[in-house]
């Protein structure tokens, strides 16, 4: 018998996708039913190269020639990143800006590591909007970037502070010096 593969060889199936072999079909020029047979497995779960051996022997016990199908697992999807707490975030005019954080899960990897640059982007003493930028790669290089907005703004009135007494007495007639008051 000769065997023919159903689909693409090598077949590539992203990583933690549901793989279903396409399979084969055997021609054999005296026996119209013949049986195909595949060994080998293919783990979705693990990025790599697998290989399944197609095999067929015809009601005569005449052996096809053995086929094979790579199929290569790949991972190409980023990490997607979730931001934790309110995008944009607001922050008053000489606070300390404490990023909320970020979190990463990747379709092959699961948790990913997340980094950002909050410590080098925020001025929390000049009023603005600056961009905190997360990022994420995993295992297999991809990477992803999400960004928070940290507006930075002055939203507090000044507090007068009056120098000397108050009520101030004076007597009637004298010079009057105001002491002043400080903001």
């Amino acid at each position: 018998p000769v065997i023919n593969l159903i689909g693409a060889n090598p077949l590539i199936v992203e990583c933690k996708a549901v793989f279903t072999d396409p399979g084969a079909t055997a021609t054999d020029t005296c026996d119209t039913n013949v049986a195909v047979n595949v060994t080998g497995s293919v783990d979705t779960n693990t990025v790599g190269e697998y290989t399944l051996t197609y095999t067929a022997t015809d009601a005569s016990g005449n052996n096809a020639d053995p086929v094979t199908r790579t199929v290569q697992v790949v991972d190409t999807t980023k990490p997607v990143i979730t931001i934790i707490g309110p995008n944009p975030y607001s922050l008053e005019c000489h606070s300390i800006y404490s990023d909320p954080g970020a979190t990463a899960t990747d379709t092959c990897q699961g948790n990913v590591t997340v980094t950002n640059n909050a410590g080098t982007a925020v001025n929390a003493n000049e009023p603005g909007d600056y961009t905190v930028t997360f990022t994420a790669t995993d295992a297999n290089g991809n990477t992803a970037t999400a960004t928070r907005v940290v507006q930075v703004r002055d939203n507090l009135a000044p507090t007068v502070t009056i120098i000397g007494a108050n009520p101030l007495t004076l007597q009637c007639g004298s010079t009057f010096n105001d002491p002043g008051a400080t903001a």
